[in-house]
């Protein structure tokens, strides 16, 4: 019951931010924050790991890669990175001491299969941060470019002041402080920093704590999205996903040199909740969105899956219910005009330039209530159903809104008003699970 069919998610335990991706000698590898004996998350945290060897048809779960074993990790393996090199996964986290000795520790470790590590090297210390900077120092995303190891972290200053702070060496385990990155007045810790170029262009993810919610922006408990690098700094914050469930996002280039993001479906501190605690985990990852531009500048996103996995393409058109298992991809026909498209108790509306995801009725939401992104003209609408998510694509992937839903039967009822829709249903992924 509620078994995610096209996400990877843990067999139990507690899953949050995705880390180490990155593609080596013709595999796939998804490294995640996993505490594995407690589906609430209470206990250390670890790095649990997938591999993939046929472009995510199917996966492997191999287990827990990295441990909280010395000092300096001692009270958990945080989030990190990994750099394809030579044949080896360079991976880098941060290795969290907490109490009344709360320090934060940048860590390097090795691998090639993603099983076995090296030896742990702690190669950042309080004393390697700027002097303004809190313990809070962490997440630690690292890649190569012009022949210079780079990396940057997320921090809090001791007036809190959110930022991410830049170095750069010419060996992993040697580094310099280059400079910080901020804006004023946005938030009081940046976790989970990344740098990359989409068609020449710079862009900047952090994931800023302490935004001012609104109507139809930074709407939940932590925000997360990208800003544009310039030669005077970084600048226009927009959010990567308007939806409930999405935090944590980390980026790699794949095989076919596209820039591939995959976020945490899930969310701390919230007022809403996952039925599977009780069953033994929770929380999953985003299907993996390649990255590319709008004409206008703006980042988009773009479902990837396995074609192997699609059914063929049938018509559905308005007004017509259409029993469906999950998971399945559906494509609205679009008429111009307000539409809207019910999935068992879930709606999801387009009105007035508005796209509103509606998840009151019958608690379907566990708890989630309503979202609404200012979309303008709805040129297209592309929605991704698992069995307990929604993944929602407007305008070519300009505008997304990801969220948890809990349908009580793994088939459900769909249909729309506005105009029919095209749908494909998708077969699961096969998951094999090395611990069991």
């Amino acid at each position: 019951m509620f078994r995610q069919k096209i996400h990877l998610e843990p067999g139990k335990g507690w899953l949050n931010d995705p880390n180490g991706l990155c593609y080596l000698d013709g595999k796939y590898h998804v490294f995640f924050q996993y505490t594995p004996e407690d589906a609430q998350g209470d206990g250390l945290r670890c790095w649990g790991h997938f591999e993939s060897t046929d472009n995510a048809k199917s996966w492997t779960f191999t287990g827990i890669t990295i441990k909280p074993d010395i000092p300096e990790d001692r009270d958990g393996v945080f989030s990190g990175s990994a750099v394809a090199c030579d044949g080896l996964m360079h991976l880098f986290y941060t290795g969290n001491v907490s109490g009344a000795d709360r320090a934060s520790y940048q860590i390097h470790v090795t691998t090639r299969d993603g099983i076995t590590i090296s030896d742990k090297r702690v190669i950042m210390s309080q004393n390697d941060y700027p002097d303004y900077c809190t313990r809070d120092v962490r997440d630690p995303k690292v890649w190569i470019e012009d022949g210079k190891w780079k990396m940057v972290l997320g921090a809090r200053t001791g007036n809190n002041k959110g930022c991410v702070i830049m170095y750069e060496a010419d060996d992993p385990d040697d580094w310099h402080f280059v400079k910080q990155l901020t804006v004023d007045n946005f938030g009081y810790m940046w976790e989970c920093p990344d740098i990359f170029n989409i068609d020449g262009k710079r862009f900047m993810s952090a994931c800023p704590q302490g935004l001012k919610h609104e109507e139809y922006r930074n709407q939940n408990v932590y925000s997360s999205g990208y800003f544009r690098v310039t030669d005077e700094g970084i600048e226009d914050f927009e959010e990567y996903d308007l939806g409930f469930d999405f935090y944590a996002p980390q980026t790699f280039v794949n095989e076919y040199d596209e820039r591939i993001l995959i976020g945490w479906m899930g969310m701390c501190d919230t007022y809403y909740s996952n039925p599977t605690y009780k069953l033994g985990w929770q929380h999953c990852l985003t299907i993996p969105r390649k990255l590319s531009l709008t004409e206008d500048g703006h980042i988009r996103q773009w479902p990837v899956i396995n074609h192997d996995l699609y059914g063929k393409l049938e018509e559905n058109p308005e007004n017509r219910v259409r029993d469906t298992e999950l998971p399945c991809d559906i494509v609205a026909m679009l008429n111009g005009n307000d539409y809207e498209i019910k999935i068992d108790d879930a709606a999801i509306r387009y009105i007035d330039g508005v796209l509103y995801l509606d998840l009151t009725r019958r608690d379907i939401g566990t708890g989630r209530d309503a979202r609404a992104a200012k979309v303008g003209e709805l040129k297209d609408l592309r929605i991704i159903i698992d069995r307990t998510s929604i993944e929602i694509f407007a305008n070519g992937g300009r505008y997304v809104m990801s969220s948890r839903f809990y349908p009580s039967k793994e088939q459900v009822g769909i249909v729309s008003r506005g105009g029919g829709f095209l749908i494909r249903q998708i077969d699961k992924m096969e998951v094999r699970d090395l611990e069991q």
